[in-house]
């Protein structure tokens, strides 16, 4: 037989006879060598198809391609579910799922959060462990009246189903100018936090945005005519209080002079950095911190998927 009849005799064998490589190697006088790779080229060469009679198979191939186009290290794609409705649940707990393992096996010291439904959602699915050695710390402000998705509750949540140390960072996410910054942050007890913050091993963040979805438009931070200008100076979202373009680079607006939150610069050291978010409002940001290089590890949904696929680079300006 000539190299192509005994590729597709060792795929037949192998693929709808049901035959290990070991009794095929035995049949047609080959080693188990030469047998693994007459079946790998049968799939390099298109004689033999795999397809996967699953909906799960789309998220698999979704996630990989995600890694490859963005340079993540892991990337966990859910179903879109029909009521919009229940987005932020679904990727919740998908988000829990995942960090349900990454405590498990990594076993990371600190982990810093931040804020959002969606990360409520992860918080209310994740697997109850006694975790005291972990530190769960704050990665920016928070809102100045009490809200289950503030980051001082979702610290605290955190915290509390792992069993672990809770720290905050006592601070409004904004404050009313760049000096009044200034002079918070030269304070050493918020030196120190920010800085525990920067060392955390892993981080969990969503993205923010700037339509009428955006917790931060529906809590008054930025005010209406603040959201117009971010826009202007072509804002499409945030990540930690930070507004960035369509490119992911910082816009020059105010706002991000008067954040309180860890740097951006500081927060990519981080060496485990999860972004869990989904939904059409959240398109353009979630681009812009991929393209960033703002995460390792990305938690979203189908439809967001696609359209990171369809869409890795902004139009140009």
């Amino acid at each position: 037989m000539d190299n192509r009849d005994m590729m597709v005799k060792a795929a037949w064998l192998y693929h709808v006879e049901g035959l290990t490589q070991a009794h095929i190697a035995e049949r047609m006088n080959l080693t188990r060598r030469r047998v693994n790779e007459l079946l790998a080229m049968a799939l390099d060469q298109g004689i033999v198809r795999i397809s996967f009679a699953s909906p799960l198979a789309e998220s698999v191939e979704l996630e990989s391609k995600l890694c490859s186009v963005f340079g993540l290290e892991e990337a966990a794609v859910v179903m879109t579910p029909a009521d919009p409705g229940q987005l932020q649940t679904v990727i919740g707990r998908a988000t829990a799922a995942f960090l349900d393992r990454l405590i498990q096996v990594r076993k990371p010291a600190s982990l810093g959060v931040g804020w959002g439904t969606t990360l409520r959602e992860t918080v209310e699915h994740m697997t109850p462990v006694n975790a005291p050695d972990i530190k769960v710390r704050s990665m920016m402000g928070g809102l100045t009246r009490g809200s289950e998705i503030n980051t001082f509750e979702i610290v605290r949540r955190f915290a509390k189903v792992l069993g672990a140390e809770c720290h905050y960072l006592a601070a409004p996410i904004y404050v009313d100018s760049a000096g009044s910054r200034d002079i918070i942050m030269a304070q050493p007890a918020f030196r120190d936090l920010l800085q525990e913050a920067a060392n955390v091993e892993a981080s969990c963040l969503s993205v923010g945005d700037l339509t009428k979805e955006s917790l931060q438009v529906r809590y008054g931070l930025p005010s209406k005519q603040v959201i117009e200008e971010l826009r202007a100076a072509g804002a499409v979202g945030d990540i930690i209080g930070h507004y960035l373009d369509g490119r992911g680079n910082p816009v020059d607006h105010g706002m991000n002079e008067r954040v309180i939150a860890l740097d951006l610069e500081e927060y990519r050291q981080i060496p485990c950095r999860i972004i869990t978010s989904g939904g059409v409002h959240k398109y353009n940001s979630l681009r812009a911190a991929l393209s960033a290089g703002l995460a390792t590890v990305l938690v979203t949904d189908t439809e967001s998927a696609r359209w990171l696929l369809e869409n890795p680079a902004p139009p140009p300006a």
